[in-house]
């Protein structure tokens, strides 16, 4: 949900790039160190791309310059987290195609009847997003798949997309990308929302409102970015649990969509926290419940 950040509570979105950019780039700095003493085409190739994704957005006006640059670096940092091994296998076999899901859909939904949300008074800056939104969007998928970074570099080869780290990059994209599509269809399509806390009617773009049209898109968009997200880092390798798996993790994303929606309910009406940390916490909140699934259905599987 776009609107005017009250200054008072700017502090939290630059907390946010300090929690992100920082860490995020000590992950590219240290794989792209490893990869240029042992595969220097990896190094070249994962920032290239992200040089050109971070172009592509700019060129777009999809963010802001600092925008562009957190959004290449994040790219950059998923990209050497969840190559495959040997090389040859490609880089669409990792954290890429997922990455290019959520660009995608995210984009298409904010430029979708774009003359009704300026009538409405909350289209998308026209420069698009700003480093903070970025950082608050998808801060949490890089930091999530920081595990498989600080592993030995034969454990990444070796288990690359078996960890939990994945799994929960994988739910923080789903919730991002649930997030922008539920709010900007609900916007076009979805009629007059209700506060989720109440139900009671709101004017749209109110913090915490919600449609039935809007919910639908983003849990379309969370099973959308996970199953491509599946098909990239693991493969097909048996269809049930393929399924089972994809349904897992874009469950926490709707978690985390639904979550959002509470938190702009309560605490960002009161004017306690500013969009970016209700974004930061909600794709938090996915990860979160992704992981608790997972260890839930483990333990009852291992006691069944």
């Amino acid at each position: 949900m776009i609107r005017e950040e009250n200054q008072r509570l700017r502090w939290q979105s630059k907390l946010i790039l300090l929690l992100v950019v920082p860490w995020t780039a000590i992950s590219v700095v240290l794989q792209g160190y490893w990869w240029t003493m042992h595969e220097p085409v990896v190094t070249w190739t994962t920032v290239g791309i992200s040089v050109v994704f971070a172009l592509t957005v700019w060129k777009l006006r999809a963010g802001t310059v600092g925008a562009a640059a957190t959004g290449g670096l994040i790219t950059a940092s998923l990209m050497f987290s969840t190559i495959r091994y040997p090389y040859e296998w490609s880089w669409l076999h990792g954290g890429l195609p997922p990455l290019i899901a959520v660009f995608v859909l995210t984009f298409a939904a904010t430029k979708i009847g774009r003359a009704k949300k300026e009538r409405l008074g909350t289209a998308e800056s026209k420069r698009g997003r700003n480093a903070a939104q970025v950082a608050a969007n998808l801060g949490v998928a890089a930091l999530a798949a920081y595990p498989l970074v600080v592993s030995a570099p034969e454990r990444i080869l070796q288990t690359s997309f078996q960890a939990i780290a994945s799994f929960s990059a994988l739910a923080a994209l789903a919730e991002a990308a649930a997030d922008t599509v539920s709010s900007e269809i609900g916007q076009i399509m979805g009629g007059q929302p209700r506060l989720i806390t109440t139900l009671r009617r709101v004017e749209p773009g109110t913090d915490g409102g919600i449609t039935a049209a809007g919910t639908l898109a983003g849990v379309a968009a969370a099973f959308l970015v996970t199953a491509v997200g599946f098909w990239s880092m693991r493969g097909s390798r048996g269809v049930a649990s393929y399924w089972v798996s994809i349904t897992l993790c874009a469950i926490g994303g709707v978690f985390g969509l639904l979550f959002d929606s509470l938190l702009g309910a309560t605490l960002e009406r009161r004017q306690w926290l500013n969009n970016d940390a209700v974004n930061f916490l909600s794709t938090l909140s996915a990860v979160l419940f992704s992981i608790a699934v997972v260890a839930i259905v483990t333990w009852k599987s291992g006691h069944s």
